[in-house]
């Protein structure tokens, strides 16, 4: 090897150090890939990203050219240098011993640590363009890699390890995709908690955003017909429960609407209005929101009555409860319904017994648990065992409570402290 200039054998080592910074960088730029940025290119008509992902669905050939080519090079690279030193410092231990410590830093910085960094700092950057390079070298070494992987799955066969094509494809939880759109920083605020409140609705029950019975606006088809029209007269709604007797015994429900386009000369009867009743829709208990948002659209309704296995009425919902769950509110509170809650200058809040806990949670920040009782009343009822008497105080899951009314034995009016920071 004297022949060769020791110019040319720098050079040499220079391209073939810039060769297996190369595959280094190829590789780790490859496996830093978003895969799903990836797939996307790809559909979109990205060359280079169909490459890649070519690449990446046979890992095992494109993980063995890369390292069959890496490892070659780093051997010449050993040898180079070692011919290197030993025409400067001949044939000694003294030379050995440079040679490995300079081979080693050379590979090391110029071949390893230094690619890599920038592989996984610049994945998308590097690995698309290089994918071309890649490609064309696994087709030319392929019957070369081909035999080397021969020796990989026959290691590989007592583990009983199969490297199938697509290995490399990720499969991402509800979990993950969960804290993925948190730390999404460029999804906007809005969209952020609209997918949330998404992955939530298999979670979320009819039980959980109902109208409970006491608060449905009905109408009691055997009530004097002036009283049935004044109350309609009157609504709040579009749609009202219309029951026999009792609450428990619905026969329907009425459109105000349909009501309205009656002809004002035709008398109100109770066979008219028996036309123009619905047939309810009846739901069991503990019917998740998602379940029943597809079944509104598959029965096209918009409304239901919500049943225990009793078949005792326990509230209603609306396809407006479930888009709210999604969306956030977008329409008035009713007032029939409970007016919620309201800030005291004190930092304290006034809560009516009826409002939901789900809805004391969303809006403002409050973790009350929501595995037992639906409505703040429910949980202060159930704690405590007993009807309390105003000004009675009680701490539930970490919120001081003071009862301030009480009537019909439940709870009506509530002042709820919240928790001191730290």
């Amino acid at each position: 090897m004297d022949v060769i200039p020791i110019s040319t054998l720098f050079v040499t080592l220079f391209v073939l150090l810039v060769v297996s910074g190369f595959f280094s960088i190829s590789e780790t730029s490859m496996m830093a890939l978003n895969r799903y940025r990836l797939k996307h290119l790809a559909k979109t008509g990205h060359r280079g990203a169909r490459l890649a992902s070519q690449l990446l669905a046979q890992i095992d050939r494109f993980l063995g050219m890369v390292l069959l080519g890496n490892n070659l090079i780093n051997a010449a690279i050993a040898l180079l240098v070692g011919e290197i030193a030993r025409r400067y410092l001949g044939h000694s231990e003294l030379a050995l011993v440079v040679a490995t410590g300079a081979a080693t830093f050379a590979i090391l910085v110029f071949s390893e640590i230094t690619p890599k960094v920038l592989g996984a700092t610049y994945p998308e950057r590097i690995a698309l363009p290089a994918s071309y390079v890649l490609t064309l070298l696994l087709r030319l070494t392929r019957p070369l890699v081909w035999f080397v992987n021969l020796f990989v799955q026959a290691l590989l066969l007592p583990f009983r390890t199969h490297v199938a094509p697509g290995a490399a494809e990720q499969k991402v939880s509800l979990e993950e995709l969960r804290t993925l759109v948190l730390e999404a920083g460029y999804l906007p605020k809005k969209h952020q908690s609209i997918l949330l409140n998404l992955f939530d609705l298999q979670a979320i029950t009819v039980d959980d955003v109902m109208v409970p019975r006491n608060q449905i606006e009905a109408i009691n088809i055997d009530a004097p017909l002036p009283e049935i029209a004044r109350q309609i007269a009157t609504a709040h709604h579009r749609r009202l429960l219309v029951y026999q007797g009792h609450l428990d015994d619905a026969i329907g429900v009425l459109r105000v609407r349909d009501l309205l386009q009656v002809d004002r000369s035709e008398e109100l009867t109770r066979d008219r209005l028996r036309e123009l009743i619905r047939e309810p829709y009846f739901v069991p208990r503990g019917t998740p929101l998602f379940s029943q948002l597809h079944n509104f659209q598959e029965h096209q309704e918009r409304m239901c009555l919500v049943v225990d296995e009793y078949g005792e009425l326990m509230g209603l919902v609306t396809l407006e409860d479930i888009l709210e769950e999604i969306i956030g509110e977008f329409t008035t509170t009713s007032p029939l319904q409970p007016g919620g809650f309201h800030k005291q200058e004190d930092g304290s809040y006034l809560v009516e017994g009826g409002t939901l806990l789900r809805e004391l949670n969303r809006k403002l920040g409050f973790r009350f648990p929501l595995d037992g009782p639906k409505t703040l009343n429910g949980l202060i009822l159930e704690h405590l065992r007993d009807i309390p008497e105003p000004s009675t105080s009680v701490k539930i899951a970490g919120y001081a409570l003071e009862i301030v009314q009480t009537q019909d034995r439940v709870v009506k009016m509530i002042r709820v402290f919240p928790p001191e920071p730290g």
